[in-house]
């Protein structure tokens, strides 16, 4: 089976961002049974954190990639080549019917190559890795097509907007969460098929538009890479793992540094908490310098020794959408967790097995400090994480059933259009 995999980002290095990690690993359990065509745009900062360089990221990328794709490209993404295009794409697109999230990835080079690969390779399957891709689809109208729903992008939005304190923001993310409502109601139902990260999202998508084929294919962790070194622990510590340009592990940061970590630090005077991530906020940076046990080491190439290091490992996040990969990288290193519920949603954790809830920061202190001072609850939930990591989430069993999937998406779509073709013939025989 010949796959285009059409992208809205260099899916490289896969120890990153979350959303590198899926996609990474997706192509790559694809292409061990079918032929894969890669074909991208490029999100310059996606690069610049792991690379320092747009360029030099793209030299390694690309190399790697080819391993096992047959054919892989990258494109520019308009907006990002010029000074202010991501305002200025903001706000134009406050007067244009397709959401933000769509204008950004619309690019004619992108379309050119599309469509000269579409009459090269003939296709069996194409595969978008995000709605904000859907002005695509019209080339390939009479192919199957499978939808990557990373998030359910409408709910994030309005989870945004019920979250921002700045009303001019606040009013802007709503609008934008209307119109892509009004955008995944118009193109969804084009795709033959949609997969998402896990029921909780095939619940969220089918609730906005009603009658979608849907399958869960869920985020997952290189359980070989991600895995405990066996090592002692520090104690009393704590990590963070996430880049903090996205906007809510800041959010989830800044409410921790604020309203958690000054009763932790009263309690427990020798705790440390290191922040593992780029691009941190001011208030952050500022923190750090005052407290030398709040540690902020920036992007790492390799998070494994800090998350081997830390006792507890600690999530705040409230907003966003999908489920989130370094909560299963944690699982993956043996980790247990003080976590807020949306942090964990759509991953089958178990409170007290696997995790300890809190929402409030009274919450997460106490439950911090517990875990600091039981040894033997830390071992047992940490090794728990770890057996769910490696039953439900290693990317080895996902990757299978990505390919079962698309495999019966190409099957129904060849079952249809053969019904199709004998009910015509049976007509121009009448």
């Amino acid at each position: 089976m010949k796959v285009l995999w059409l992208s809205h980002l260099v899916p490289y290095p896969p120890t990153g961002r979350g959303v590198l990690q899926r996609s990474y690993n997706l192509v790559r359990e694809l292409a061990r049974e079918h032929r894969v065509f890669l074909l991208g745009l490029v999100q310059p900062r996606l690069l610049r954190d792991p690379f320092g360089d747009q360029q030099r990221g793209l030299t390694e990328a690309v190399p790697h990639l080819k391993q096992f794709c047959e054919e892989v490209e990258f494109l520019p993404i308009p907006s990002e080549e010029i000074r202010y295009g991501r305002h200025l794409l903001a706000a134009k697109s406050l007067v244009t019917t397709d959401p933000y999230s769509v204008n950004w990835l619309k690019s004619r080079p992108m379309m050119r190559v599309a469509r000269s690969w579409k009459e090269r390779y003939h296709f069996d399957v194409v595969h978008f890795d995000t709605i904000g891709l859907g002005p695509y689809h019209s080339l390939f109208s009479a192919y199957p097509t499978t939808l990557d729903h990373h998030n359910i992008e409408s709910h994030m939005m309005r989870r945004r907007a019920g979250q921002e304190p700045n009303p001019l923001k606040r009013a802007y993310f709503w609008q934008e969460a209307k119109r892509l409502a009004r955008y995944e109601g118009r193109v969804c139902p084009k795709f033959n098929l949609h997969i998402t990260c896990s029921a909780l999202d095939s619940a969220r998508l089918l609730e906005q538009v009603p009658g979608l084929s849907v399958s869960e294919i869920p985020n997952g962790v290189d359980v070989n890479y991600f895995q405990p070194d066996g090592n002692a622990t520090l104690p009393d510590s704590l990590v963070f793992a996430g880049n903090l340009s996205w906007y809510p592990n800041a959010a989830a940061m800044l409410f921790f540094a604020k309203h958690v970590w000054p009763l932790l630090r009263a309690a427990v005077p020798n705790v440390t908490m290191n922040v593992v991530g780029a691009a941190p906020p001011r208030k952050l940076v500022d923190l750090a310098k005052a407290d030398p046990n709040f540690k902020l080491p920036g992007f790492v190439p390799d998070v494994r020794p800090y998350l081997n290091r830390a006792a507890v490992y600690v999530c705040p996040i409230t907003d966003g959408g999908g489920t989130k990969l370094k909560v299963l990288d944690a699982l993956a290193m043996g980790k247990p967790l003080v976590s807020h519920p949306v942090a964990c949603e759509g991953i089958d954790v178990q409170e007290g097995a696997t995790v300890l809830f809190a929402r409030k920061p009274q919450e997460f202190v106490r439950h911090i400090i517990a875990l600091f001072d039981d040894a033997k609850r830390r071992q047992a939930m940490g090794s728990a994480a770890r057996q769910l990591a490696e039953r439900l989430y290693s990317y080895s069993s996902i990757g299978r059933k990505l390919r079962e999937v698309m495999t019966e998406c190409l099957a129904k779509s060849a079952a249809v259009a053969s019904a199709k073709g004998a009910g015509v013939l049976e007509k121009e025989l009448r």
